[in-house]
């Protein structure tokens, strides 16, 4: 099997990071497998030793065929260091896994992943391969497969090829069209009801996400990512030091995958799965969304 990069995106969270790398150093086809870890430099004095200690513990990594470490001198932030990042690993292979330092991997996560990525290559309607699934409470009998299809991407493990990740416009120069548009953002609400206001915020200069570009590229061309059933990834990131995010967990909780099989069975067709895509919706809609916070606001009253 021709194995993609993987690129590890970190900042200060030196504990989280560490058992990121322990459960990604479990994976069958670690050893086999080229390791790029992007370290982001710190915003300030308070956040310097943090990253000194991420920086002491990177240069003891072991486990993988290759590892070269990127230190950046200033703090570039989440986005422009996943953009920049993966754009120089993505024009070196073509392909490329993406990480984060909150995600904890099942021990199968790069089959899947590589396995996806190699099948899917030159279908262009596939725009990317997600190791995350939320848990939809379908009936997988009714699947015929070990993942589905659906119109939206997600950012807690996941992988592209050059042809769909070169594309995508980081300006969003369409944006002023799309917004008046009152057909377009309907559309585009679809793939969750978070997603329109993530992208004006992110217009206005008050959020900083690549992702929701990225999903914006994938709407306005009808892609499609691939999912697995049971989920190969646990999202470990909702500490006190999230940077990106925090609230409640609970609509998150995935059905891991436990059985760790290395051969996988993909949809015979290439189109979404309805059935997963209403369930998805359900998930990202405003009434999960407005239950999240109030359970968000209830932990923190607790504490």
């Amino acid at each position: 099997m021709n194995l993609a990069p993987i690129s590890l995106f970190t900042y200060k969270r030196v504990n989280s990071l560490k058992e990121t790398i322990g459960t990604l150093k479990s994976n069958f086809l670690a050893p086999d497998s080229e390791l790029y870890i992007f370290s982001d430099g710190s915003k300030d004095e308070e956040d310097k030793q943090q990253v000194e200690l991420v920086r002491d513990y990177l240069k003891s990594i072991s486990g993988f065929k290759k590892i070269i470490i990127y230190e950046s001198a200033e703090n570039k932030g989440l986005a422009k260091s996943i953009i920049e990042g993966t754009t120089k690993i993505i024009n070196q292979y073509g392909k490329v896994i993406v990480l984060e330092d909150d995600l904890l991997t099942t021990p199968n996560f790069l089959n899947f992943m590589n396995e996806a990525l190699n099948k899917y290559e030159n279908e262009l309607k596939v725009f990317s391969i997600s190791g995350y699934s939320f848990n939809l409470k379908s009936d997988k009998t009714k699947l015929n497969s070990d993942s589905y299809f659906l119109n939206r991407g997600w950012s807690w493990g996941w992988a592209t090829w050059a042809q769909r990740w070169l594309q995508v416009d980081w300006n969003v120069k369409d944006y002023e069209e799309f917004r008046n548009n009152r057909k377009s953002r309907k559309l585009f609400a679809e793939g969750g009801s978070d997603l329109n206001s993530m992208l004006d915020k992110q217009m206005k200069g008050v959020l900083d996400s690549w992702a929701i570009r990225w999903f914006f590229n994938q709407y306005k061309l009808s892609g499609y990512t691939l999912y697995p059933y049971y989920s190969k990834i646990y999202y470990n990131g909702f500490d006190r030091d999230a940077t990106h995010t925090n609230g409640s967990p609970s609509r998150y909780i995935p059905i891991l995958d436990k059985k760790y099989s290395t051969k996988f069975l993909f949809p015979s067709e290439i189109t979404i799965n309805q059935n997963c895509q209403h369930k998805f919706q359900s998930k990202m809609g405003v009434m999960a969304r407005v239950k999240s916070k109030i359970q968000t606001l209830f932990t923190k009253y607790i504490k």
